[in-house]
């Protein structure tokens, strides 16, 4: 038996584990721009990145180091050092180089323009306004947004039977350029779990399956996306199953979050896919709803347009039959198996959960057990005004 508690700190909720934000210039005005995670142990980590072949260089820096652990990550918002060839990686080494001498193997994690070399100079000065001793969650977390409009932190305490605890704590970006492979996204990760290195990469790369990789906002997939995951093992308390079951509920939480925060989004929308011939074939017609724009600008406008889910479910390649299909939005079930049911009445039905903030879309293929659960976004013109002037 173990207990799941929420509690405040973000990434300083785990044990010996500091982080803080500060403005080094790369942002108008005062505003936080880099971030810190620095542990005085060191941390084994395990990482999922990018599926993206275009991989930004912080991530080809951080692969080419082979098996280590460390106990620092840098961040920066406002620049992606992606696409910057060679030079690139070697920015992040010379940054790297001027870092304190009890930091060890450090990091480091990028988001912003592509095309663009780091501004070095400007961040080794703001790197030196760091204070390893701020326990400051919530700046970290401010400094790392990017289109952002609110940071997205969350941490538990998981208390084990035998009287033991061990915490972690998350904090991520992301708001636009994500699609169902994981997202433009940054989450960090820390606990004092004393968890292995091999079974912490296996429970994570599980987890993003049904979390990150689960949700869309664009269908675009970023060439930093970044999730990282440290134990610095300070607690010396672990139980496999609270440890699995405390990261998922911390991922889906952020991953809902980001959806939540689409640029421009008005809705979060959940697309619970059943009946199909397996999981993955579920999976598939659940991230073809998700990222259907036919579907999310029907879902900005509110309009029960049911015609436009059954025809991304048809053209999504799974296994599908007219005859055997339903639609329901929440509890109104406006096609059932070659029955329709959208009448004046049950349009207006579905119009009003429409307009709600969040609310679930039900497919059941009625063709076996398979099953997936995916989520998204509406789009609407302000997701179109932010891009159209992103680098300015």
């Amino acid at each position: 038996m173990y207990k799941l508690t929420k509690i405040e700190g973000g990434v300083c909720a785990a044990e010996d584990f500091y982080a803080d934000g500060v403005s080094a210039g790369l942002k108008s005005g005062e505003a936080k721009d880099m971030a810190f995670i620095y542990s005085e142990s060191l941390c084994e980590i395990a990482t999922t990145f990018t599926t993206n072949k275009m991989a930004a260089a912080p991530i080809r820096h951080f692969k080419a180091k082979g098996e280590f652990q460390t106990n620092f990550v840098l961040i920066n918002s406002k620049n992606a050092n992606a696409m910057t060839g060679k030079v690139g990686i070697k920015d992040i080494g010379e940054i790297l180089a001027t870092l304190p001498k009890n930091i060890v193997n450090p990091v480091m994690s990028s988001t912003g323009v592509i095309g663009v070399r780091l501004p070095k100079e400007k961040i080794i000065a703001g790197a030196k306004l760091f204070d390893l001793k701020k326990q400051d969650g919530d700046a970290a977390a401010s400094a790392i947004m990017t289109t952002d409009t609110f940071s997205k932190q969350i941490a538990y305490r998981v208390e084990l039977e035998n009287g033991s605890a061990f915490h972690i704590g998350a904090m991520a970006k992301g708001a636009g350029m994500i699609n169902p492979a994981m997202a433009t996204m940054l989450c960090f990760i820390t606990t004092d779990a004393d968890v292995t290195k091999e079974e912490m990469q296996n429970i994570l790369c599980a987890n993003v399956e049904t979390t990150f990789n689960a949700a869309s906002v664009d269908g675009d997939t970023s060439t930093n996306d970044t999730v990282m995951l440290l134990s610095n093992a300070k607690s010396g308390a672990y139980h496999k199953e609270a440890f699995r079951v405390a990261l998922h509920n911390i991922m889906l939480f952020l991953a809902r979050e980001m959806v939540r925060d689409g640029e421009g989004a008005t809705k979060l929308v959940t697309y619970e896919v059943s009946g199909a011939k397996d999981d993955a074939e579920a999976e598939i017609v659940a991230k073809a709803l998700s990222n259907s724009l036919l579907v999310k600008t029907a879902l900005y406008g509110e309009d029960p347009n049911w015609g436009r889910i059954a025809s991304t479910v048809g053209a999504s390649g799974a296994f599908a039959e007219e005859e055997r299909l339903s639609v329901s939005f929440e509890d109104v079930c406006v096609y059932e198996k070659g029955v329709l049911h959208f009448d004046a009445a049950m349009e207006h039905k579905a119009s009003e959960i429409m307009k709600r903030d969040s609310f679930t879309i039900y497919c059941d293929l009625g063709i076996a057990d398979g099953k997936f659960t995916a989520f998204g976004c509406d789009l609407g013109y302000e997701y179109v005004k932010i891009n159209a002037d992103y680098r300015t």
